[in-house]
């Protein structure tokens, strides 16, 4: 009787138990997952969240647009436009293979062409289909709804001046950052810093709601060049005018403002169209006056003699014997001053007559040391900083060097031995133009440096007068422009290749400044290997100065300087209305003494000295 009642008093007993321990269990539960939600929601949130933004939140970049480029007048020559990009998720779109070939329509695609690219890229999320389209063509191919293929918003570079100002503007590349020219030179200033904002994806990547601006886009900054349009598509006619009549391998121009050193226009040939850079090549990118060498022939030899009047070693007037019309130098080389011997000349008929030999004779009586250090500071031999990429700082050889021979400092009086860019020749006649003060090429409007004074003033002046008379009674007449004096001096350089000196292959250069007794521009033309049948510089390059040069002084209300013979003229009948409105060059006379256009110019090789040498002729 009392054996089961002990047994039921256990079971009573162990049920408590096992309900307490149940109890104690699934409080220890409940408080556990209290704590985890508290640790979750108050502590360790941020990490969760994140895992949670990062499956529906995205930051995604606003683009923004590249600074204007202007010219001096405020006119747009490189702007940005707007444009899309299509792009695809590729292992979203593998997904659904029925819909590449609606795709590859949309696009123009071959629907295999397209399947082996997203194939290749199978592992990736993201890859461009077609970059740069029309906004509206790509809001249709969106419009299609296919799996995994969205659009981006981007900015593209137009140049409304095409080739004109293809050389100096260069090019942006396909994400719009600047490669070559005065786009590289200010990348940073014109690129802009792009934007970024927060929006939430749904599962096929469309943008749901935008959440929150993270950084406003800032724009890039505009850039106002010195660069005048019209002057620049003026100087690119007449320049591929003369490159296309004369047959010649290419040119270069460069109009400078004397006083402020701006580059009003710079034009090369061959030149490519910047709005379509695939087709261009290398060759025909290269802005050839900033980069390109040439030995600047007789346009040295106002530097020469503004060297020797400055340091006093002759006058206008000191006479110089050029007879017999040779010159020997080290008893083993010549110079020739042909087809004409010039016999006495003073020191503007050196000029005025182009004499090798009279050049020479001047510059031996310089130290090397000061010829050198005055062929310096007119900025031959040293970079112009002008800010242009690549620009070449030239070749000139130093005294005592290797290449410094006993004849270096003759054959460089009259343009042979040292190599300059166009440009720095604009830099050398704009400090002659401008008091013998040397500026820094610019092609920002209003950034101006500091001048420096190289040559007297008064040197600078009467060298300006003596190359007058190369356009009055040289070889240079057809530069003249009516109503302005005009000074300026030719050259004609044999062209130097891997086995030397080039018999028949030139460069035609002509260097001037306007107006001669006030100046405002200094422009200098080189015309590469032409093959017709003009061969001088007088007669090639001084009519494209002529012609550009003219449309320059209209266009910037330039007064004229020289109202006698405009009005000559008029009382002659040969022109109406005024100057300024309607400038024109007068037909003058040919020179009798113009060399004979299928001679060869031997001046630039001397060679030796026979008993009776050989008549060969001077390029002016």
């Amino acid at each position: 009787m009392n054996a089961p009642r002990r047994n039921r008093n256990r079971s009573q007993f162990n049920l408590r138990n096992r309900m307490l321990m149940v109890g104690a269990g699934l409080g220890l539960c409940a408080v556990t997952l209290v704590g985890r939600a508290a640790y979750v929601q108050l502590v360790n949130s941020d990490f969760y969240q994140r895992q949670g933004e990062a499956r529906y939140l995205r930051e995604v970049p606003i683009a923004t647009s590249r600074g204007m480029i202007t010219d001096r007048n405020g006119e747009p020559v490189a702007v940005s436009t707007p444009v899309a990009s299509i792009w695809v998720n590729p292992q979203e779109l593998l997904r659904a293979p029925e819909r590449i070939p609606g795709l590859a329509q949309a696009l123009s695609l071959p629907v295999d062409e397209l399947t082996s690219k997203l194939t290749q890229k199978a592992d990736k999320e993201f890859m461009y289909l077609r970059r740069r389209m029309n906004p509206d063509v790509a809001e249709q191919i969106v419009a299609l709804k296919i799996p995994g293929v969205f659009a981006q918003r981007e900015f593209r570079r137009y140049y409304p001046q095409g080739e004109a100002m293809a050389h100096v503007l260069g090019f942006t590349n396909i994400d719009d950052h600047g490669q070559e020219g005065l786009e590289l030179a200010f990348d940073e200033w014109l690129r802009g810093k792009p934007g970024a904002k927060k929006v939430i994806r749904d599962r096929k990547g469309a943008i749901v709601e935008s959440i929150d601006l993270v950084r406003p886009a800032e724009p890039g900054k505009d850039l106002t060049l010195s660069i005048d349009r019209r002057i620049q598509f003026l100087a690119m006619r007449e320049l591929r005018n003369a490159v296309t009549a004369n047959q010649a391998a290419g040119g270069s121009i460069v109009i400078m403002d004397v006083a402020t050193g701006e580059v009003m226009a710079m034009a090369n040939l061959p030149t490519y169209n910047p709005n379509s850079v695939s087709g261009a090549t290398p060759d025909a990118r290269r802005n050839r006056a900033v980069t390109d060498l040439v030995e600047p022939g007789s346009t040295m030899k106002p530097l020469t003699i503004a060297t020797a009047l400055q340091n006093h070693v002759v006058t206008p007037d000191t006479i110089i014997d050029t007879n017999p019309g040779y010159l020997a130098l080290d008893r083993r080389y010549t110079i020739r001053d042909v087809p004409r011997n010039n016999g006495v000349l003073n020191v503007t008929g050196v000029i005025t007559r182009s004499s090798n030999i009279g050049a020479a004779k001047i510059v031996s009586r310089l130290p090397d040391q000061t010829f050198y250090n005055s062929v310096r500071a007119f900025g031959y031999g040293v970079a112009p900083h002008s800010g242009f990429p690549g620009e070449s700082a030239g070749v000139v050889p130093v005294p005592g060097s290797p290449g410094w021979s006993g004849t270096t400092k003759a054959t460089m009086s009259y343009g042979y031995g040292l190599s300059v860019t166009p440009l720095q020749i604009a830099q050398a006649y704009s400090a002659l133009a401008n008091g013998g003060r040397v500026i820094q090429p610019t092609f920002v409007k209003g950034q101006h440096s500091e001048a420096r004074e190289v040559i007297d003033p008064a040197v600078a002046q009467e060298v300006v007068r003596m190359m007058e008379t190369v356009v009055t009674q040289g070889g240079a007449k057809q530069a003249a422009i009516l109503g302005y004096h005009v000074a300026g001096k030719t050259g004609t350089a044999r062209k130097n290749g891997p086995n030397g000196y080039e018999r028949g292959h030139y460069n035609l250069l002509f260097a001037g400044v306007v107006p001669a007794t006030n100046p405002r521009f200094a422009a200098v033309i080189v015309v590469n290997d032409p093959r017709g049948a003009l061969q001088y510089g007088g007669l090639v390059s001084a009519p494209v100065f002529h012609h550009v040069m003219e449309g320059t002084l209209r266009l910037m209300d330039v007064p004229p300087d020289d109202i006698q013979s405009w009005l000559a003229a008029q009382a002659a009948g040969k022109v109406g209305g005024n100057p300024v409105s309607n400038p024109a060059v007068l037909p003058v006379p040919q020179d009798p003494a113009e060399p004979n256009i299928d001679a060869e110019f031997d001046a630039a090789m001397p060679t030796a000295i026979a008993p009776q040498p050989a008549a060969t002729e001077v390029r002016q």
